[in-house]
């Protein structure tokens, strides 16, 4: 079997990937261990309903967004559907209940009207994410500052720090650990561009891709698990894989001249022999995975709406969490005080229930630590009491929810980890720490790509997208 690329993993990097370069005429290959595309980007449907697994809200696309080109390239304009979300986002946390919307001069409005002494921290905070610059802690430096450091430095206001770091866990686990360009260049783009969900889920996004590819030539392979990189000196010569469903256990071969990894780094060195994976270790020293999460999943017989529901998102910070320092704390604590977001997908025309019914999710930080210990039988108790400690909190959020309540699921990091193979079940690929050092990918094989949330461009939707985008169009260029 020999192809002009083979992609490890059919995240939303690796379709990506596949799909420009199969639309230019390479031979592509695509080996996913999943028996659906789309890595964190999927969809399981239980009864009646259809359950996202990563997707509440993307920034853009907008004019400006480089997605933009890119769906237009790979004609998934007009053949999925964005739809555009009514908020940023709610926050409440017992002291403010406060609406941030997408538009950063009404943000600005509703910020300063909430908290009138800060209207000068306010602004230097939007010009910040609107503008991002890399700054230092002290001049003279290179420290880069974490956007902790950034906000204590501009606001005293402990409460407007919390509201603006509501959707924090989109991004990680600490303020005071995350760096402030990073952290800028994401905010951002939100505020830019504002925000959509896909209808229907995600997973429309990653069939369409996986489609793509076929269409134009290429294969996507699923239920197929890569157990080896076949190195030739500086070079990759291809891939061992075996099928994961049915009788057959024996090892395939396939040849090609580029290698892309839609996987973890971490992951990709446990493919090569010991020598060789010392590559991947030189390469990624100095970093670190990132936070992974709990999310529970829940279906509702009649919208939320007759609840009280009237936000699409909206992040609850524990009573407790006073000031940033509390934070990554807080992420530790009991279920019945951590921090956590509901997503009400009944607030959009989502697509993934029926008329009349709903479905909706609450995502919290959380760590394969805190799970890998317990037994089978601890593990199932643990889950069932997170889950009714969520569902008590949202009942006395918004009084009715139970009674709307007709399914629910949990997933933990271990889910994400099983599901992904990312070490410690980290979502967004390594920590996006201040003066996070550079992964040296030159150094590893001449014929080796990179296309995943573990890449330069970090995770979310949009970074695994175009990380796989400007793979394939540096591959292209490749003389």
């Amino acid at each position: 079997m020999e192809y002009d690329v083979i992609v490890i993993g059919a995240g939303l990097g690796g379709l990506t990937a596949g799909a420009k370069l199969a639309r230019e005429g390479k031979k592509v290959l695509v080996i996913e261990q999943h028996s659906i595309p789309g890595g964190c980007a999927t969809n399981f449907t239980r009864g009646s309903y259809t359950l996202e697994v990563g997707l509440h809200e993307m920034n853009g696309p907008s004019p400006a967004d480089m997605k933009t080109r890119v769906f237009n390239d790979l004609e998934v304009t007009g053949n999925v559907e964005f739809l555009k979300v009514p908020e940023f986002y709610h926050f409440t946390n017992g002291r403010h209940s406060i609406t941030i919307p997408h538009d950063p001069e009404k943000a600005k409005e509703v910020l300063a009207n909430e908290f009138p002494g800060e209207t000068a921290g306010i602004q230097a905070y939007f010009d910040q994410v609107l503008n991002p610059k890399r700054k230092t802690s002290v001049p003279g430096q290179e420290k880069e500052r974490s956007i902790g450091e950034f906000l204590d430095s501009i606001i005293g206001d402990e409460d407007l720090k919390l509201v603006l770091l509501g959707n924090l866990g989109y991004f990680h686990d600490d303020p005071y650990s995350l760096s402030l360009t990073y952290y800028s260049v994401a905010q951002g783009s939100y505020y830019k561009g504002g925000g959509s969900f896909i209808q229907g889920g995600s997973q429309k996004l990653s069939d369409y891709l996986a489609g793509f590819i076929r269409s134009h030539g290429g294969e996507v392979l699923l239920n197929h698990l890569v157990t080896g990189l076949i190195p030739e000196g500086k070079r990759l010569a291809g891939v061992s894989f075996r099928k994961q469903t049915g009788t057959s256990s024996a090892t395939i071969t396939a040849y090609a001249d580029e290698i892309i990894a839609n996987m973890s780094m971490p992951g990709l060195r446990e493919l090569l022999p010991e020598e060789d994976a010392l590559r991947i270790s030189d390469a990624i020293r100095g970093q670190r995975p990132g936070a992974s999460l709990l999310t529970i999943y829940f279906g509702f017989k009649n919208s939320l709406k007759e609840s009280g529901s009237r936000y699409y998102s909206t992040f609850v910070y524990d009573s407790s969490v006073r000031t940033q320092s509390d934070i990554l704390k807080n992420n530790r604590s009991d279920f019945e005080h951590r921090s956590f977001a509901f997503v009400d997908y009944g607030q959009i025309d989502s697509r993934l229930a029926p008329e009349g019914k709903s479905v909706g999710a609450v995502c919290c930080i959380d760590y394969t630590a805190d799970w890998e210990k317990l037994s089978r039988e601890e593990y199932k108790r643990k889950k069932e009491y997170a889950a009714q400690v969520f569902i008590r909190r949202l009942e006395n959020l918004m009084p009715g929810f139970s009674s709307c309540l007709e399914y629910y699921e949990v997933g933990t990091p271990l889910t994400v980890k099983r599901y992904t193979l990312n070490p410690e079940g980290a979502v967004y690929g390594f920590a996006q720490v201040p003066s996070k050092p550079p992964v040296n990918y030159a150094g590893i094989f001449d014929n080796l790509h990179f296309a995943s949330a573990w890449g330069s461009l970090g995770g979310g939707y949009s970074g695994t997208i175009l990380s796989g985008y400007l793979c394939a169009v540096s591959l292209l260029r490749k003389k």
